[in-house]
C-alpha cells in the first residue's frame, strides 16, 4: 500500500459524522414506527431483548474489542508498505475470525433458551413472553456472524481513510427495519417479521462494503491462521479488550437483565432513552473516534509523541463542544422531545414520562459516553489494552454497586442512574491514566475555550427553558405542529450556540488538524 498522505481529521470526521447522521435519523424513524407498532409492553421487551444480545456480542467481537486490536496492527503492517504482507494478514484474520465467528453463531442458536433464562431472568415468570424472546433471538443470532465480518471490512476500509463507506453502512440496517416495519402488520406476529429483518440487513451491510475492499486490492481470501504473528498480536490485544472497550454494553446489559424482573415496558424504556443519548454520541462521539484512532495509531508507529498529544487534546475539545450543549438541551427539552419522537400509536403517556425519567438522567452522562469514544483510543493506538481492562472492571463494579444501592427504591430510573455514574468514573479514570502518563498532555488555551463552552451552554439553556412550551401544549398538537416547533427550537438553539462561539473569538482554524 502506498503511504496516505496526511489528512485533515476534522474534515474526515465530518464526513464520517453526516453520514452516520443519515444513518442515526434514519435509526429514530426506525424507532419511531417499532415503537408505534409494538408499544411498551411485553412484546416490545421480548423484541429489544433479543436484539441487544446479538449486538452485545457483535461490539465484543467486532466494533469494539476487534476493532481496537485490529487497527493498530493493520496501520503498522500498512506502514511497512509492504502490500503482499498486508495482505497476508487480512486473509489470515478473516479465516481466523470467521470460524470463531460461526462457532458462537451457532452455539447461541442452539442456546438461544439458556441466553434468554440468564439475559432476562424476569421472563422466566411468563412463559409466553419467554419462548417469544427465544424465537426472536434463534432468527437474529446469526446477525453476529454477518454484521461481524461488515465491521471487519469497514476497519479495513477506515485504515485506508475511506470513512465515509463504513459510516453509510449502518443506514441500511434502518432501511430493511423500516420496511419490515411496514410489512410486518400483515403478519400475525409482527416482532418475528421484524427480527427477518435484522438478519436479512446484516447480508446487505456485508455486501455493500466488498466491492470497495476489492477496488483497494484488499478483498481477503479468508485462510484460517491462528499462528500468523499479526492474528496472534491481534489476539493478545484483543484478549483484555473484549472487556475494557465494551463495560458501557455490559453495563447496558446488566440493566436489561434487571429492568426483565421490573414492570412489563421497563426494559423498553430503557431502550429507547439510551437510543435517544446514542444520537449525539453516535454522529459526533463515534465520528471522532473512529477518525482518530487510525490517526494516533500512524503517529505512535512513527514515534511522533508530541502529535500523539496534540491530537488527543484536539479531540477531547471537539468532543466538548458537541457533548456539552448536547447533554444540556437533551435534559431541558426531555419530554417535549420524547412526546415528538414517539407518542403514536400504541405509546402512551405514561411510556413518555417513564422513559423522560431515564432519558434525563442518562442525558447528563453523554459527556463521558462521548469522551471514552476519544480517551481510549489513547491506549489502544499505543498497542495498551491492560490499562482499560483494569479501568473497564473498577467502573463495571461499581455499575453493580450502584444498582445494588438504586435498583430496589428508584426501578428503571435507578438502572439509568447507574450506568451514567459508571460512565463518568470510567471515563475520569481513562483521562487521568492518560494525563499521568504522559500521554495526554493539555494544550494551551484550555481556560478560553472552557468559559466560551460554559457562556454559549448557560445563553442556550436560557433560551430554551423561555421558549419551550408546556407538556400538554406538545400532546395537543398534531405531528407537523410537532415536529416544526421542535425543528425550529433546536435549529435556533444550534445557531445561537455556534454564533456566540463566533462572537467569543473562536474561528474554524481551531478545529483543524492533521492526522
Amino acid at each position: 500500500m502506498a503511504k496516505e498522505k496526511s489528512v485533515g481529521l476534522l474534515r474526515s470526521g465530518m464526513v464520517v459524522g453526516i453520514m452516520t447522521m443519515l444513518s442515526r435519523v434514519l435509526g429514530m424513524v426506525r424507532d419511531v414506527m417499532v415503537a408505534a407498532l409494538l408499544g411498551a409492553g411485553g412484546t416490545s421487551d421480548a423484541f429489544f431483548v433479543a436484539f441487544r444480545i446479538p449486538n452485545l456480542m457483535r461490539r465484543l467481537f467486532a466494533e469494539g474489542a476487534f476493532n481496537q486490536a485490529f487497527v493498530p496492527v493493520l496501520s503498522e503492517y500498512a506502514t511497512r508498505d509492504n502490500h503482499r504482507e498486508t495482505r497476508d494478514l487480512l486473509n489470515a484474520v478473516a479465516g481466523s475470525l470467521a470460524i470463531v465467528l460461526a462457532i458462537v453463531t451457532a452455539l447461541g442458536m442452539l442456546f438461544s433458551s439458556q441466553l434468554v433464562y440468564i439475559f432476562a431472568p424476569g421472563f422466566r415468570e411468563h412463559p409466553d413472553q419467554f419462548l417469544l424472546t427465544t424465537q426472536l433471538l434463534e432468527v437474529m443470532f446469526p446477525y453476529l456472524l454477518l454484521i461481524s465480518l461488515a465491521a471487519y471490512a469497514g476497519s479495513i476500509l477506515n485504515s485506508w481513510g475511506r470513512f465515509s463507506i463504513p459510516a453509510l453502512t449502518p443506514i441500511f440496517l434502518n432501511v430493511t427495519m423500516i420496511i419490515a416495519v411496514k410489512v410486518a402488520p400483515l403478519f400475525p406476529e409482527p416482532a418475528k417479521v421484524l427480527s427477518w429483518g435484522v438478519l436479512a440487513a446484516g447480508f446487505v451491510q456485508l455486501g455493500f462494503q466488498l466491492p470497495f475492499i476489492a477496488k483497494l486490492r484488499l478483498l481477503p481470501l479468508p485462510k484460517p491462521n491462528f499462528r500468523h504473528p499479526g492474528v496472534q498480536r491481534i489476539l493478545k490485544l484483543m484478549g483484555p479488550a473484549l472487556f475494557g472497550v465494551s463495560v458501557a454494553q455490559i453495563n447496558l446489559m446488566i440493566n436489561t437483565m434487571l429492568a426483565s424482573m421490573l414492570t412489563a415496558g421497563s426494559v423498553t424504556w430503557l431502550y429507547y432513552s439510551d437510543r435517544m443519548t446514542e444520537l449525539p454520541l453516535g454522529v459526533f462521539g463515534v465520528a471522532i473516534g473512529t477518525v482518530i484512532l487510525p490517526a494516533l495509531s500512524r503517529r505512535h508507529a512513527s514515534q511522533d509523541r508530541d502529535h500523539f498529544a496534540r491530537m488527543l487534546d484536539w479531540g477531547i475539545r471537539m468532543v466538548l463542544l458537541v457533548s456539552v450543549p448536547a447533554a444540556v438541551a437533551i435534559f431541558l427539552i426531555t419530554q417535549p422531545l420524547l412526546i415528538t419522537l414517539f407518542k403514536y400509536g400504541r405509546i402512551t403517556v405514561h411510556d413518555v414520562e417513564m422513559t423522560a425519567q431515564c432519558l434525563r438522567v442518562m442525558s447528563v452522562g453523554i459527556v463521558a459516553f462521548m469522551l471514552i469514544k476519544v480517551l481510549a483510543p489513547g491506549f489502544y493506538a499505543r498497542q495498551n489494552t491492560r490499562m482499560p481492562v483494569k479501568i473497564g472492571m473498577m467502573a463495571m463494579a461499581s455499575n453493580m454497586v450502584f444498582n445494588l444501592l438504586l435498583y430496589k427504591h428508584l426501578a428503571h430510573v435507578g438502572l439509568a442512574t447507574s450506568t451514567m455514574l459508571s460512565a463518568c468514573l470510567n471515563a475520569g479514570m481513562l483521562g487521568w491514566a492518560l494525563y499521568r502518563e504522559k500521554v495526554l498532555v493539555f494544550q494551551p488555551g484550555w481556560w478560553r475555550f472552557m468559559l466560551r463552552l460554559a457562556s454559549g451552554c448557560a445563553l442556550m439553556g436560557a433560551g430554551l427553558i423561555l421558549f419551550t412550551p408546556e407538556r400538554q401544549q406538545w400532546l395537543e398538537w398534531s405531528i407537523y405542529e410537532r415536529a416544526s416547533v421542535m425543528t425550529l427550537e433546536i435549529t435556533v438553539a444550534m445557531v445561537g450556540y455556534v454564533v456566540w462561539l463566533f462572537l467569543t473569538g473562536m474561528r474554524l482554524r481551531d478545529f483543524r488538524m492533521q492526522g
